[in-house]
Parts: structure tokens; sequence; C-alpha cells
């Protein structure tokens, strides 16, 4: 797995452990639904810091956090 594959889908997790949509996480976090669509789908190569730290800010968790998950230690070149 990719790591942008694997970032897409850990934030795809967190938002189904707190019943959110996408949606609710652009509301509430201000980042574009664009980036979040993408983001999730895996279809960007890179993910931006920056947007993770907003992903990660807006559900009420450290990016320690987000990171301390096994789909990081799947992760191939």
């Amino acid at each position: 797995m990719k790591l942008s594959e694997a970032v897409g889908k850990r934030v795809e997790n967190l938002l189904a452990e707190r019943n959110m949509t996408q949606y609710q996480l652009y509301k509430n976090g201000g980042i574009p639904r664009s980036t979040i669509s993408v983001t999730v789908d895996g279809k960007y190569k890179t993910v931006k810091l920056d947007t993770i730290y907003q992903i990660v800010a807006t559900l009420g968790i450290s990016l320690k956090e987000f990171f301390d998950d096994t789909l990081f230690d799947e992760i191939e070149d």
C-alpha cells in the first residue's frame, strides 16, 4: 500500500468511527471538499502534512494518534 492510500484509508476509518461524513469534515474543518475527497480516495501521489494536520485537528486527535495505526506498517515505496 502506498502512503497516500494509507492516509486516505485512515481518514475514511476515522470518519466511520465518528459517524462523520466527508461533508461534515469539510464544514467543521474548512478543508476543501475536493481535497478531502481525493485524499480519502488515495488519488494524490502525496498528501501535504498541512492537510493531514487540518484533518486531525478537526477530528480532535494528534498527528501521533493518526499515524499510530497498523495501516502504516504496510507502506511500500
